[in-house]
C-alpha cells in the first residue's frame, strides 16, 4: 500500500476544511501556508476535491472552499479514492503474471489471499473512519481505532481459512 502525495496533501486540505469554525469557506492562501504548499498546487488539489463534489467553492470577498457534506458523512475512503487509485485493486492477480500470460497460480495461490485479507481491513480502516473522526485529538482516535479491534480481528483470516471466509472458525484437532 502505497498512499501518493496527492492522496495525502488532499486529505490534509480536506481536514482544514471541516476544522474551520462554523463552516466558514477557506482559501487556498489559508491552506497553502498552513501546510507548507504552494498556491498552485493547493488549488489544484481543490480543484479535483471540487470536482468528485466532495467540496464546494464559494464566490466573492469572503469566498473560497467548503466541504459540500458535513465532516461526519465523509469517509477516508472516499476522500482517498476521489484522489487516486484504489488501494488494493481486484485485478492485483493480472498484473504479476512474470513472464507469463497468466499467472501460474491463478487457481491456487497462498499470497492471494494474504492481499485480499489486509485489502479488506484497510478498506474497513478507511470505511470506518470520517473526516470529522480525523479531526478529533489524535489520543480519542487512537481509542476509536481500538474499538475497532475486534472487528479488524473478525476480518483476519487464520491458518487453514479460504479467502473469502474470514471470521469462519477452522475445526482443530485434538493435541
Amino acid at each position: 500500500m502505497k498512499i501518493t502525495a496527492l492522496e495525502e496533501y488532499g486529505l490534509r486540505c480536506a481536514i482544514h476544511l471541516a476544522m474551520a469554525p462554523d463552516g466558514q469557506p477557506v482559501t487556498v492562501a489559508e491552506i497553502a501556508e498552513k501546510e507548507g504548499l504552494t498556491v498552485p498546487y493547493v488549488g489544484k488539489l481543490m480543484s479535483v476535491l471540487r470536482q468528485t463534489g466532495l467540496v464546494e467553492s464559494v464566490r466573492g470577498r469572503s469566498g473560497g472552499y467548503v466541504l459540500a457534506r458535513p465532516a461526519h458523512s465523509i469517509t477516508v475512503e472516499e476522500l482517498l479514492s476521489s484522489l487516486g487509485e484504489p488501494l488494493f485493486a481486484s485485478n492485483y492477480c493480472d498484473s504479476h503474471p512474470g513472464n507469463l500470460q497468466v499467472c501460474s497460480h491463478r487457481s491456487d495461490c497462498s499470497i492471494r489471499s494474504v492481499w485480499q485479507v489486509l485489502g479488506d481491513v484497510i478498506q474497513k480502516v478507511l470505511r470506518g473512519t470520517s473526516l470529522a473522526d480525523l479531526c478529533q485529538q489524535e489520543q480519542l482516535l487512537t481509542s476509536h481505532f481500538r474499538d475497532m479491534e475486534p472487528v479488524l480481528l473478525h476480518l483476519g483470516a487464520g491458518p487453514g481459512q479460504e479467502s473469502g471466509t474470514a471470521g469462519a472458525t477452522t475445526p482443530r484437532r485434538p493435541e
